[in-house]
């Protein structure tokens, strides 16, 4: 099936936001932007879990619990990342690297899901990583089974009103292509996120 024109553009920008983060975070190297590669070194577990101020939230064992101001710790498996219900503690807490990651990571997972696969997984499916490799390599996959399911929506599906079920968006509500758009801008703004904070943990103690 060929991909509709429209849809080439954001590939290429979900493409280029996906390799950049996933370097800036794996290293060795990371392309600076106009194609010279600057030193990144591979994120450690100390790094991924890093709390830069106090009352962070987190991924966390769950025997440990909730951390401050959750309620709760989202996904499945040994970690959760602290969360709460509607409506969110405001302001908002800070959260590290891991609690970022990890949401990114499930909002691809699920939507992919969600728009091409069983159209049933739901958080508490998500499996949430406690350390740094896993998360990375949690983050691969999403990433690439998101990207699967772009492939194989035609120009029909872009203007499907609902094409995505994923149920903690506007996705039931919106076409598929706005869609489209809104996760690239969720990579996008997210990698900033975490490139800042592998910035501020480098620097912490100069």
């Amino acid at each position: 099936m060929a991909t509709p024109a429209r849809l080439i553009p954001l590939l290429e920008q979900f493409d280029w936001a996906r390799e950049r983060l996933g370097n800036r975070m794996a290293g060795p190297v990371v392309d600076s932007g106009n194609g010279t590669d600057v030193e990144a070194p591979p994120m450690t577990d100390e790094e991924y879990l890093w709390e830069p101020v106090p009352d962070c939230w987190s991924v966390r064992r769950r025997t440990a619990g909730p951390g401050p101001r959750a309620t709760a710790l989202a996904g499945t498996g040994d970690w959760g990342r602290d969360t709460a219900a509607f409506p969110h503690p405001s302001p908002p807490p800070f959260t590290t690297i891991a609690w970022r990651l990890s949401h990114l990571t499930e909002l691809l997972t699920l939507r992919a899901d969600h728009s091409a696969g069983s159209h049933s997984l739901t958080r508490d499916d998500f499996r949430v990583e406690g350390d740094a490799a896993g998360a990375l390599a949690a983050f691969g996959s999403a990433a690439a089974a998101w990207r699967t399911a772009l492939l194989g929506a035609d120009d029909t599906a872009l203007d499907t009103v609902g094409y995505s079920t994923y149920p903690h968006g506007s996705d039931p509500e919106d076409p598929f292509i706005d869609i489209v758009w809104w996760v690239n801008q969720e990579l996008l703004h997210h990698g900033a996120e975490i490139a800042l904070l592998r910035d501020l943990y480098r620097g912490r103690n100069i």
